[in-house]
C-alpha cells in the first residue's frame, strides 16, 4: 500500500502538467518569437509552407531537445563539462552575452521601438526618437532589475495570455482577410526555403536558451514531489512535448500572418524586419489604433524580457567573477554594465542588429546542436568513448568560427576569398551546412581516439 502511495505522488496529474507546459512555454515565448515567423513568412509568399517547417525544426525542435539533454546530462556545466571545463566557460560566456548584452538585450528595445514609436516619427528624426525612447526604456529596465520578481508576478500572469490573445486576433483577421495575390518568394527565400527557414529559425536563440532552462525546469518539477531522475526525465519530456505543440501551432500562424501581409504590402527584405511586417498588416486591417494597441504590448512584453535577461545575465558574471583584477564587483554593477552597453548596441538599429547577430549564431548553434545530439546518444556513444565530445566539438567549432569571421567580414562590407575559397571545398556549404561533415569526423577521430586510449590503459 505504502509502495503504490508512493509510486502516485512521485508522478504530476493532469493539471501539473498543464501548469508545467504553459511555465516552458512562457520561458521560450516572448515578443521577440513574435517578429520572425512574419518575416519567413512574408518572405517565403507562396512556398511558405516549406520556409515555416524548417523554421519549425530549428526554432521549436532543437530547444526541446536541448531542454532534454541538460536534463539527462544534470545541468549545462555538467553536459559541456564533458569536453572540458574550460570549454564549459567559454560556451556559457558566449552563450550568455549572445542571449543578454550583445544581441538579445539590445533587441527587445529597438524591437518595441519599431513597433510602438516608429511608425509614429518621420524618417529624418527617427534616431533622435530611438535614442531617447531607448534611453527611458533601459533606465526604467535597470529600475526594474533592482525588483525582478514583482515585474514578474504582475506581467507574468496577463502578458502570456494577452499575446497568445493578440496572435489569435491577428490569425483570424487574416483569415478574413485572405492572401488576394499569389507573392512570389523574395530574398533569401528565392531558392532553398525549407534551408532558410530552418537557419533563420537560429534567430529565436532559443536552443541557447534551452541550455540553461532544462535545468530549471526540471528543479520546478523536483518541486513538486516528483522523485527519481527517470520521473524527472518522463515529466520534462511531458512538459516538452506540449510546449513544442504550442509553438508549432503559433508559428504556424504567425508564418501565415507574415504571408498575408506581404501580399498586402511588399517588404524589402535588406531593411526590413518582422516588426515591419507586422506593422504593415495592422495598420491596413486595423488602423492606427491597432499599431497603437500592438506597439504597447510589445513594450510591455519587452520591459519583462529585457529585466529577466539583465538580471540572468548580472547573476551569471557575478557568479563567476565576482572579482576583476583583485576588485570586487558587485552584482549591481554587473547589471549597470549590462545595461549601459545594451543601450549603446541597441541604437545601431534592429535591421543591423539582426544581421551581425546572424553570423555568431550560425557558430554557436551548430556547436550547440552536436553538444546536444551527443548527450541524448551518450549512453551508446559518450559514455563508452568519451573522447567523442572533444573531437566532435573541436573539428565543427573549428568551421563554424571560420565560417563566422567570413560572414562578419561580408557583414562589414570586405571579404576574405581565400577563406571562402576553402569553407567552399566542404560538402553542404552552399546550404550553409558544413559543419555536418566535420561533425562526422569528429565523432570518428573521437572513437578512434578512446580505443587507443583505452588500449594504452
Amino acid at each position: 500500500m505504502q509502495s503504490n502511495e508512493h509510486q502516485l505522488s512521485s508522478r504530476l496529474n493532469a493539471r501539473q502538467r498543464l501548469v508545467m507546459t504553459f511555465t516552458f512555454f512562457s520561458m521560450f515565448f516572448g515578443a521577440g518569437n513574435l517578429i520572425f515567423p512574419p518575416f519567413v513568412g512574408a518572405q517565403a509568399g507562396s512556398a511558405a509552407l516549406p520556409a515555416a517547417v524548417g523554421f519549425i525544426v530549428s526554432a521549436v525542435g532543437l530547444p526541446i531537445l536541448g531542454v532534454l539533454a541538460v536534463t539527462f546530462a544534470g545541468g549545462f556545466d555538467a553536459l559541456a563539462g564533458r569536453v572540458s571545463p574550460r570549454f564549459a566557460l567559454l560556451l556559457g560566456i558566449a552563450i550568455i552575452l549572445t542571449i543578454g548584452p550583445c544581441f538579445a538585450i539590445p533587441r527587445t528595445a529597438t524591437t518595441s521601438f519599431e513597433m510602438m514609436v516608429a511608425p509614429f516619427v518621420a524618417s529624418d528624426s527617427r534616431w533622435i526618437a530611438q535614442l531617447v525612447y531607448s534611453l527611458v526604456f533601459f533606465a526604467l529596465s535597470f529600475i526594474f532589475a533592482q525588483h525582478p520578481e514583482k515585474l514578474s508576478k504582475v506581467l507574468g500572469r496577463f502578458m502570456g495570455p494577452l499575446l497568445l490573445t493578440l496572435i489569435a486576433v491577428l490569425f483570424v483577421a487574416c483569415l478574413v482577410h485572405g492572401i488576394g495575390r499569389n507573392v512570389a518568394p523574395i530574398g533569401d527565400y528565392v531558392s532553398g526555403q525549407m534551408a532558410r527557414g530552418f537557419l533563420d529559425g537560429y534567430q529565436t536563440m532559443d536552443l541557447l536558451a534551452a541550455l540553461y532552462f532544462g535545468i530549471v525546469i526540471s528543479a520546478n518539477i523536483r518541486v513538486l514531489n516528483v522523485d527519481g531522475e527517470h520521473q524527472v526525465q518522463v515529466e520534462t519530456a511531458y512538459a516538452g512535448v506540449g510546449t513544442g505543440v504550442l509553438l508549432i501551432l503559433i508559428y504556424g500562424a504567425l508564418s501565415y500572418v507574415g504571408v498575408v501581409s506581404g501580399a498586402i504590402a511588399a517588404i524589402d527584405p535588406s531593411t526590413d524586419t518582422g516588426a515591419t511586417v507586422l506593422t504593415n498588416l495592422t495598420s491596413s486591417v486595423f488602423g492606427t489604433a491597432g499599431t497603437a494597441f500592438l506597439g504597447v504590448v510589445f513594450v510591455i512584453a519587452c520591459l519583462n524580457v529585457c529585466t529577466g535577461l539583465i538580471c540572468t545575465c548580472a547573476t551569471y558574471f557575478h557568479t563567476k567573477f565576482p572579482t576583476v583584477d583583485g576588485r570586487t564587483v558587485s552584482y549591481r554593477a554587473w547589471q549597470l554594465l549590462f545595461t549601459v552597453f545594451s543601450f549603446v548596441v541597441s541604437n545601431a538599429g534592429l535591421s543591423l542588429i539582426i544581421k551581425v547577430s546572424v553570423p555568431v549564431l550560425s557558430a554557436l548553434y551548430p556547436i550547440s546542436i552536436v553538444l546536444v545530439l551527443l548527450a541524448l546518444t551518450h549512453r551508446v556513444l559518450g559514455a563508452r568513448l568519451p573522447r567523442v565530445y572533444f573531437w566532435t566539438v573541436l573539428l565543427v567549432g573549428l568551421v563554424a568560427f571560420a565560417g563566422c569571421v567570413s560572414s562578419l567580414v561580408a557583414v562589414f562590407g570586405g571579404s576574405l576569398p581565400w577563406l571562402d575559397a576553402t569553407l567552399a571545398f566542404l560538402p553542404l556549404h552552399d546550404a550553409q551546412l558544413g559543419w555536418v561533415v566535420p561533425a562526422i569526423l569528429g565523432i570518428v577521430c573521437g572513437i578512434v581516439d578512446s580505443l587507443a586510449r583505452r588500449h594504452r590503459r
